[in-house]
């Protein structure tokens, strides 16, 4: 039903910019808390950064300083600045949408950030 829809990946050189967007539809339910998690081959999903309905953020320790996340709650959407890429930040990235009212999250199918020279 929900439909998270994900934007902005690709490849970059080490120090370079990405932004990536996601932008959830399908359901007329408010959204908690939004957020991106990244799995790299061969690793677990991991968390990068979360932010819930009213702008309180999270950050993982390894892009703290780095990455920015933001949200329009109006369009439903979370957008995840980067900057200062390095290569140990190539991942598949997914989106994440919790529903508190659905009492559900849902996931985005995943845009690839590659970060090589």
């Amino acid at each position: 039903q929900v439909q998270l829809m994900e934007a902005g990946g690709g490849l970059v050189q080490p120090g370079g910019s990405l932004t990536l967007s996601c932008a959830a539809s399908g359901s007329s339910a408010s959204i908690n808390v939004m957020g991106w998690y990244r799995q790299a081959p061969g690793k677990q999903r991991e968390l990068v950064a979360t932010i819930n309905s009213g702008g309180s953020t999270n950050y993982a320790s390894s892009v703290k300083g780095r990455f920015t996340i933001s949200a329009d709650n109006a369009k439903n959407t979370v957008y995840l600045l980067m900057n200062s890429l390095k290569p140990e930040d190539t991942a598949v990235y997914y989106c994440n949408a919790y529903y508190l009212n659905l009492n559900r999250d849902f996931w985005g199918q995943g845009t690839q950030v590659t970060v090589s020279s």
